[in-house]
């Protein structure tokens, strides 16, 4: 189970999402890159909230779902990993579409214990919406 908690409490870390979280910007971003930079910004409140369900069946791939053990595995994965996240600032630098518009990726800047940290999320487009799939 500790290997499957890989892929999204790297997400989650990156995101650096917490209970006094501010809200990410999507403002600068138009069509498909305001819907990625939106993804980021719902599954930052959905944790915000402590919406497990809604980060498992809203906000991330149905491939990262199943790592994580189906629907409930998802969900306690998340809850126990909402758990150890600390309260931090996430900005989303860039987006960037790949060829065919079914994947993308976003620069994500989060301040961690002082520090600055990059990270780089990869998503996927499923049923109609951008999904959070992992580290990039």
């Amino acid at each position: 189970m500790r290997r499957a908690l890989l892929p999204i409490c790297l997400p989650l870390s990156a995101l650096a999402l917490g209970a006094c979280g501010s809200t990410v910007s999507t403002s600068a971003f138009k069509g498909s890159q305001h819907e990625v930079a939106q993804t980021v910004a719902n599954l930052q409140s959905h944790a915000t909230a402590g919406e497990q369900k809604k980060i498992c069946g809203q906000d991330l791939s149905a491939a990262l779902v199943a790592k994580l053990g189906g629907a409930a595995g998802c969900e306690s994965a998340i809850k126990k990993q909402l758990a150890e996240v600390d309260s931090l600032e996430v900005k989303v630098g860039s987006v960037q579409i790949a060829a065919g518009g079914r994947r993308a990726s976003a620069k994500v800047a989060s301040i961690y214990e002082g520090k600055s940290k990059l990270s780089t999320l990869a998503l996927v487009r499923e049923r109609g919406r951008w999904r959070i799939s992992g580290l990039g």
